[in-house]
């Protein structure tokens, strides 16, 4: 009887490995449901904020070649790619952004649903979720703040540069999560 449970345990383990993307928080809608939320609430902030033109610093570092790398990655692997960049949003944000026009509460929502949704992609992905951080992806968040927030003096103008790349992150990450649902249900990938 025990080495029929161990069994059972050892099978469940192995399917829900192999199919680790049969993620509830995805069939469920609440991944399209939070990506809609948190582009309304930086669309909301843009509203609240000054226009600025793009600065060629800004523009010229999008990491374009990571977003390719993972999109050739294991259905998991894009999940944890996805993970880093929306815990390394939260924490972009949760520097002074005091000269920014947007309403406290609006940005403390934004971080709210971020983290949330990092949090329950995480949990779809399993051990994976643990996986070493993406080192170059890391360097570019930190570019972000020392290039762009700290040398403009975290100013509107700033912010708003850094609210324009967020929102093309949280775009890019949305096709690569559908990718990633599409390839783990689509038995010809």
């Amino acid at each position: 009887m025990l080495s029929r449970i161990l069994l059972l345990c050892l099978s469940l383990s192995v399917n829900s490995a192999a199919s680790s993307l049969s993620c509830r928080w995805i069939t469920a809608g609440k991944f399209r449901q939070h990506n809609k939320e948190y582009l309304k609430l930086l669309n909301t902030m843009a509203n609240n904020s000054t226009n600025s033109t793009e600065d060629d610093e800004v523009k010229n570092t999008f990491p374009d070649h990571l977003y390719s790398q993972a999109s050739k990655a294991s259905a998991e692997d894009k999940l944890a790619f996805t993970v880093q960049v929306l815990n390394e949003m939260s924490v972009l944000f949760e520097e002074d952004h005091s000269s920014a026009s947007w309403e406290e509460k609006t940005v403390e929502n934004f971080v709210n649903v971020v983290t949330q949704q990092a949090d329950e992609l995480r949990s779809c992905i399993g051990s994976h979720g643990h996986k070493k951080k993406n080192k170059k992806l890391h360097m570019y968040f930190q570019r972000l703040s020392s290039h762009v927030l700290k040398r403009m003096g975290h100013s509107a103008e700033a912010w708003e540069l850094i609210r324009g790349e967020v929102k093309a992150h949280l775009e890019r990450l949305y096709l690569l999560v559908t990718s990633a649902t599409r390839t783990n249900q689509d038995p010809s990938h």
